[in-house]
């Protein structure tokens, strides 16, 4: 694993307890850094804090819930001192059916796991790096975001709106020393397959063309990057990670 210099610097990462989040914690405490990860899972978070290494720390938080985010914020300024990275990770694949016969409830709870979550985030987050004067602030979208899937309107829409977010709130920080950017994946094997058809996940594979699902450690190294101070004149981008399967 490349090491990016995090020396100093602390980071909370949503949905950090497995998956890709968990990848994005490792490479960052790898590198140097104290990363505090947000969690609905309380079982999976305090396993996952026993099993690492280096200087981290953990809330169980709801990020659908705005006073929980801010309570969450609060106690993270505490804990570290100061809020230097914010990476949005948490989200949930949701039902794969027809738009037609797609349930309201549905699609109303993967729009605020996936990107609601990620509003009030920033929304808390981002006025602690503006205060500071340096901040960065990477946001998992996906590569469905662009090209929108059949039969998961839900988790398109929503990945969309997750680029939309961050070109505007990038666009409002730029000169403040505080860069937004989100990457856009294709898939990856983790545990949000489960919520997928077969069908579905043979879809995604069928469009890659590097006939290969990404790894949880080439989008953390790709997320490293631009959590880092290396990352300098880039804000408001969307940096794709989908083995050839961008077109735009």
């Amino acid at each position: 694993m490349n090491q990016l210099d995090f020396k100093g610097r602390t980071a909370i990462v949503t949905g950090g307890a497995t998956g890709i989040g968990l990848a994005i914690v490792r490479r960052l405490l790898a590198s140097g850094a104290s990363a505090r990860i947000w969690d609905v899972d309380q079982k999976g978070l305090q396993q996952t804090l026993g099993a690492l290494s280096g200087t981290a720390s953990g809330d169980v938080v709801d990020v659908t819930d705005a006073a929980a985010v801010a309570k969450a914020t609060d106690a993270a300024v505490a804990a570290l001192g100061r809020i230097d990275v914010l990476v949005n990770n948490a989200g949930i694949a949701g039902l794969n059916a027809p738009t037609v016969d797609y349930p309201i409830e549905e699609w109303e709870r993967v729009l605020r796991v996936n990107l609601t979550s990620q509003f009030l985030t920033c929304r808390a987050v981002a006025p602690h790096m503006v205060k500071a004067g340096y901040g960065r602030i990477v946001n998992i979208a996906s590569i469905a975001g662009k090209e929108g899937n059949p039969n998961a309107v839900a988790y398109s829409a929503s990945k969309a709106g997750v680029i939309s977010l961050t070109k505007s709130l990038g666009k409002e920080l730029a000169r403040t020393g505080v860069l937004v950017n989100c990457v856009t994946p294709a898939a990856a094997k983790t545990a949000i397959f489960d919520q997928m058809t077969q069908t579905h996940i043979d879809y995604m594979l069928a469009k890659i063309p590097m006939a290969r699902f990404v790894t949880v450690d080439e989008i953390a190294s790709l997320v490293g990057w631009l959590a880092s101070e290396d990352c300098a004149f880039s804000t408001g981008g969307v940096f794709d990670i989908s083995g050839g399967r961008a077109t735009y």
